[in-house]
């Protein structure tokens, strides 16, 4: 079994014991979307793979941030605050990100073996970057990073 996958299990056997059922809605709803990428994916036996897992996370937290963003501007204050804890709890599962302190000298040295000295190269830049940082780094900070770097 994956990280992933034991960890989500542990936090749900917990979550049903402490009868806590935010974390568990939000466990069993990240259940169902990692099973759902296993059947998309055509492989219903098979653990996905880290990476893939993570990937499905970061989904169901985005849908859970846009949840947030349309209950707050409708004035529903309790169910801004569900989604937010449901995304504290899935929140757990992703990797510390990296800091800015981190990415910079990372970002050096992709544009120096690239030779990129224009906004031309941002492409490239990018996507090495976010190969090299592994989803741990918001898409965000990275384009700002590599935009600056790159002016």
């Amino acid at each position: 079994m994956s990280a992933i996958y034991d960890q989500m299990t542990q936090k749900m056997k917990a979550a049903m014991l402490a009868k806590d059922a935010v974390a568990l809605g939000a466990l069993r709803g990240l259940k169902t979307a990692l099973q759902n990428a296993q059947v998309a994916k055509g492989n219903v036996h098979d653990q996905l793979p880290e990476a893939e897992a993570l990937n499905v996370v970061r989904k169901q937290i985005k849908q859970r941030e846009d949840s947030i963003r349309m209950y707050t501007e409708a004035g529903r204050d309790e169910l801004a605050q569900k989604e937010q804890a449901e995304v504290e709890v899935l929140a757990a599962f992703l990797p510390r990100e990296l800091s800015e302190a981190e990415i910079l000298p990372l970002l050096e040295a992709v544009v120096a073996e690239l030779g990129a000295s224009s906004k031309k190269d941002m492409g490239r830049v990018m996507k090495e970057m976010q190969q090299r940082t592994e989803g741990r780094a918001p898409g965000k900070l990275l384009s700002a990073l590599v935009s600056q770097r790159l002016a």
